[in-house]
């Protein structure tokens, strides 16, 4: 139970650009959304990033069949909350690899849309609530916060300079939401939390694949958000892992 005492900070908002990562589709709409939808809100742009297709999220379907599909409902998820661009990777559902390869697609997208906060998935084994995490959630977590850091360093990936792609140092946070420890918290009573619901909802062909462990969006996130909002002392908050990659004024040793 969260205390008076025990609040956590708020997640700054004075910035303008924000990249979300994920494996799979429907992986942001299960909390971030809500959060993206209030910046949204505010003018900030949002770009999403994924690095699947989900062409293995729903047994009854093929690949081939899968693919577009989820493609198109992510799409569709991302208009709900303000989110137009959304690119992905294609990198093999269901045995996304950290390594290499996977960190430079992701720079590349850092130092393409010059983002400002990053926000992606637990790469913890453990995620909220205990929850044993899924196998590419760790890869790509993982990989986003180290592209974060490689995004600024030209000697890592120096072909990137080649393609017209520049450092991008520039990166203040990567925030993780599902983290099993949140840092910090995302106010999302009211407006926000309506539209990551409806965000949710975008997935319907994938949610009724799931059968009987399929959420319902509505009820789901509304719960989730309620348990989450006690920790930042609101009706209702989507928490994050917050890592700070910029110091917010001088260092603390001077």
């Amino acid at each position: 139970m969260w205390t008076v005492d025990e609040l956590l900070p708020v997640l700054p908002e004075d910035w303008e650009r924000c990249l979300a990562v994920a494996a799979h589709p429907d992986d942001i709409e299960y909390g971030a959304a809500s959060a993206i939808a209030r910046w949204t809100a505010q003018g900030k742009q949002v770009t999403y990033l994924l690095a699947t297709r989900g062409e293995a999220g729903i047994d009854a379907m093929h690949p081939d069949q899968a693919a577009p599909l989820r493609e198109e409902e992510q799409r569709a998820g991302a208009r709900e909350v303000g989110v137009d661009v959304v690119e992905f990777l294609d990198h093999r559902d269901g045995v996304v690899e950290y390594g290499p390869d996977l960190r430079r697609d992701i720079v590349r997208a850092i130092r393409r849309h010059r983002p400002d906060v990053i926000v992606s998935g637990a790469f913890t084994v453990r995620m909220v609530g205990g929850i044993t995490n899924q196998a590419d959630h760790r890869a790509v977590g993982l990989a986003t916060l180290d592209a974060a850091r490689d995004a600024g360093n030209r000697w890592i990936f120096p072909e990137l300079v080649g393609e017209g792609l520049p450092p991008w140092g520039g990166v203040r946070y990567v925030c993780f939401a599902g983290a099993e420890r949140p840092t910090h918290g995302v106010d999302v009573a009211g407006e926000p939390l309506r539209r990551g619901i409806a965000s949710l909802a975008a997935h319907a062909e994938y949610t009724k694949g799931l059968g009987v462990v399929g959420p319902e969006p509505g009820p789901f996130l509304t719960w989730a958000a309620r348990q989450g909002g006690p920790a930042l002392g609101v009706e209702a908050a989507v928490l994050f892992d917050v890592h700070t990659l910029a110091f917010e004024g001088p260092p603390p040793w001077l």
